[in-house]
C-alpha cells in the first residue's frame, strides 16, 4: 500500500480525482492551484460529504443499545403521526 504524503483530506481528494482521470501529476502546485479552484474544491467536498453521509446512520444505529433505538423510533413517530398539529378537519 502506497504511503500516505498529506493528512489534509483536500489534498487527499485531489490525489484520488487526478489518478481517476488519468491525470497523474504529483506537483504541490497543481495541488495548490486546484484548491484555490471554487468549483472543484465545492465538488470535492459535496463528494466527500455524500460519503460520509451514506455510513453515518448505519454506524449511529450499531453503536446504540436496542432500547435507545427503539426510544429514537418511537419519539418520531409520535412527531410523525401523533399530536395536535398535525390533524385536519
Amino acid at each position: 500500500m502506497p504511503k500516505r504524503s498529506s493528512k489534509d483530506p483536500n489534498v487527499t481528494a485531489f490525489s484520488i480525482m487526478q489518478k481517476v482521470t488519468g491525470q497523474d501529476g504529483d506537483s504541490s502546485k497543481d495541488v495548490s492551484d486546484a484548491l484555490n479552484d471554487a468549483d472543484l474544491r465545492r465538488r470535492l467536498m459535496q463528494e466527500m460529504g455524500r460519503r460520509g453521509g451514506q455510513k453515518g446512520g448505519k454506524a449511529r444505529a450499531a453503536s446504540m443499545s436496542p432500547k435507545k433505538r427503539k426510544a429514537i423510533a418511537k419519539k418520531a413517530a409520535e412527531a410523525r403521526w401523533g399530536g395536535e398539529k398535525g390533524k385536519k378537519g
